[in-house]
């Protein structure tokens, strides 16, 4: 059984910086996708940034220049480093860890909290 556990969110001011990170445990086939989304209450959950093993990456135009995706394929574990917090990038921001060719798979971890004040 795979999990995602992730850490690192948190309380920050604007213009602060968090750096979240995601491991995941268990037997995974190591060609896949890590990324993060995150979600406000009542609205839809979104993507923040993906990141494949072999090094391709996206981001939500929203983040872009403030936001890095790295990731360590040897320990299946995927980083979120953000800086320039703004109180909208407040939401449980959630790791996820996909394949979509055969052998495929979708996981989610639990969801960390990051909120931003003003």
């Amino acid at each position: 059984q795979v999990q995602l556990v992730e850490s690192g969110g948190g309380l920050v001011q604007a213009g602060g910086s968090l750096r979240l990170s995601c491991a995941a445990s268990g037997s995974i086939y190591s060609a896949n996708t890590m990324g993060w989304y995150r979600q406000d209450p009542g609205k839809q959950r979104e993507l923040v940034a993906t990141r494949t093993s072999i090094g391709s990456t996206n981001y939500t135009a929203s983040v872009k220049g403030r936001f890095t995706i790295s990731r360590d394929n040897a320990e299946n574990t995927v980083y979120l480093q953000m800086n320039s917090l703004k109180p909208e990038d407040t939401a449980v921001y959630y790791c996820n860890c996909k394949r979509l060719a055969y052998p495929r798979y979708d996981y989610w971890g639990q969801g960390t909290q990051v909120t931003v004040s003003s």
